[in-house]
């Protein structure tokens, strides 16, 4: 048998493609979870919120806010919502790799970074404009509020930096570019697919929502369009996920110096 020959893979073994050729969304294999596993992340992320909201306590006028705080009141909830939705897709799919596209690509991190840095232009005059036009404190995240007037100690700020900076934006992107981006685009109407556009503008759309900060929502929208731009351009989670970081970056070390008493939020 020369090299040239074709060579029948052997029974039950499951074929080898080459990295780059892993095709783009709609041709991944099925997977059987949609809206409810969503649904369920969402309800998992309420509920452990009003849950440690609850363990956890008002923290005392005037104190520093401890570390226990910002590991469980801010970061606790989103880390156990994310990770709910990566074990749908073990349970219900095939695997947080395939389904919510978490191929790791070194142009994806081009793309993000680009976006990031748009985002944080959009950002800049969204904000902006939205103080000229409602007041700087209704411009104030929720998490702003949280640490403004409040220092922290110094584990608690930094811990709280990088929440903001990268795991925050990494579970934010599993859930909402990642778990509810495949439930869209499983979906048919009058047997068509809704596709990737459809994807990108109620991703957008609920993730501004989905921070319950009404106040915010037009700007938090107007944040959100980039990030979701970026899954749209790569078909991937990685580009989402370093333009958000990206995006985060600034108002996380805002956020870090306020906190440490450096400047005022």
């Amino acid at each position: 048998m020369t090299t040239s020959e074709h060579r029948e893979p052997l029974p039950g073994a499951t074929p080898i493609a080459p990295e780059d050729s892993v095709p783009a969304s709609p041709e991944f294999p099925a997977h059987r979870w949609g809206f409810g596993a969503f649904l369920l992340v969402e309800a998992v992320l309420l509920a452990s919120a009003a849950f440690v909201s609850v363990l956890v306590g008002e923290p005392a006028p005037g104190q520093p806010l401890p570390i226990r705080s910002v590991l469980l009141g801010t970061i606790l909830p989103t880390m156990i919502a994310a990770g709910v939705a990566l074990l749908a897709t073990v349970v219900r799919g095939n695997g947080p790799v395939l389904d919510l596209r978490l191929h790791w690509r070194w142009p994806d991190v081009k793309v993000g970074l680009k976006f990031g840095a748009l985002g944080l232009v959009v950002a800049s005059l969204g904000a902006y404009v939205w103080t000229r036009l409602v007041g700087s404190a209704d411009a104030t995240s929720a998490i702003s509020a949280l640490v403004d007037d409040r220092k922290m100690s110094v584990s608690a700020a930094v811990v709280m930096f990088a929440y903001l900076w990268l795991v925050g934006p990494i579970c934010e992107e599993i859930i909402y570019r990642g778990l509810l981006w495949g439930a869209v685009e499983r979906l048919n109407w009058r047997g068509e697919r809704w596709g990737r556009f459809a994807a990108f503008l109620l991703s957008t759309a609920v993730f501004a929502a989905s921070h319950l900060e009404p106040l915010r929502t037009t700007l938090l929208l107007v944040i959100a369009i980039p990030i979701g731009l970026a899954r749209l351009a790569t078909g991937r989670l990685a580009g989402s996920v370093v333009a958000h970081s990206v995006n985060n970056f600034l108002p996380a070390v805002a956020i870090l110096l306020g906190a440490l008493g450096v400047t005022s939020i």
